[in-house]
């Protein structure tokens, strides 16, 4: 029976020779992304900057995004922001937090309703006061400084210094880049898109994971190559796995892209994005860093002291 590979066996490729190259890319992407973080921001969705999220449909032909915009103007609202998803006629209008409260809000919220349940279907509307997306902000934000510094910790201690520091870096550039496609894609940032980043991270481990256990048994086994040829037989021991794994997974979220709704599409697509990043930052982040700590000779040395200590 024929068997689809998408990776051949008993690859060979030079994965090393392209790290002089690797690098600079990297470091290019990870100071745009913190240009554009610090420069145009991520784009807040209701749940942390508050204000009200109507979903609405037209209900004969296209929605009209030009006149929905207007209604800011036209009703003294502040900027309305407004989205066209689905086929065309759906679309998604965000009111910014009214001054006066939550009964400024609700007054908005009415008028806006009035206006456009002529020509539109509303189909959900989701208010969130100032208090509740800064709470959401707050636990968001924890949230994921503390499952970065379980991740952190556990590598410490699951690996050898230079592999640790190694994931280290892989885990954190994949937690860079991730936070820098939001601000280049403006995507909206919301809960879901904080799942997403757990998820991601969790990605990177797997990734960094797999590649370092068989750079660590190789290394054991072979004692006169290179550190670089030791991390290439690794790889491409690995890289039919690492390929069928991040194929099926980034096939799931297509689905979820193109027919998961709009509520989760900043989901899906970050994910995406992640799968690819954290792939590419085990090959390419990852692994050369051991070269460079020498990885080898740090690991031969406590090898020998270990064997003193238990002599003595």
């Amino acid at each position: 029976m024929l068997r689809f590979r998408l990776a051949p066996d008993n690859m060979k490729f030079g994965f090393m020779r392209l790290r002089r190259v690797s690098y600079p890319f990297s470091a290019i992407l990870s100071i745009l992304s913190v240009v554009l973080f610090l420069t145009a921001g991520l784009n807040f969705g209701i749940d942390f900057a508050g204000g009200t999220l109507f979903e609405v449909r037209s209900k004969q032909g296209q929605a009209d995004l030009a006149s929905l915009r207007g209604l800011g103007d036209k009703m003294s609202l502040g900027e309305v922001e407004v989205q066209a998803f689905g086929g065309g006629n759906d679309a998604t209008l965000r009111i910014r937090l009214q001054p006066g409260g939550d009964a400024a809000q609700q007054v908005a919220v009415q008028r806006v309703r009035e206006v456009i349940e002529k020509d539109y279907e509303i189909r959900r509307v989701e208010v969130v006061g100032p208090r509740v997306s800064g709470e959401l902000v707050q636990s968001g934000t924890l949230g994921v400084v503390l499952s970065v510094l379980a991740v952190l910790t556990y590598l410490w201690f699951r690996y050898e210094w230079p592999l640790a520091v190694a994931a280290v870096i892989a885990t954190m550039h994949d937690l860079l880049l991730t936070v820098g496609f939001f601000a280049i894609t403006q995507l909206e940032f919301n809960i879901t898109s904080i799942a997403a980043i757990l998820t991601i991270v969790g990605l990177s481990l797997n990734e960094t994971v797999v590649v370092l256990d068989r750079i660590r048994e190789i290394m054991r086994k072979y004692k006169r190559i290179s550190m670089a040829e030791i991390i290439d037989l690794s790889i491409n021991a690995v890289l039919s796995r690492t390929i069928m794994t991040s194929t099926t997974t980034l096939l799931a979220l297509l689905a979820l892209v193109f027919f998961g709704g709009h509520v989760i599409r900043s989901f899906s697509l970050a994910m995406m994005w992640g799968v690819l990043v954290s792939m590419y930052s085990s090959i390419f982040i990852c692994s050369p860093v051991l070269i460079y700590l020498n990885a080898r000779g740090v690991m031969q040395e406590e090898a020998a002291a270990q064997a003193d200590r238990a002599k003595a």
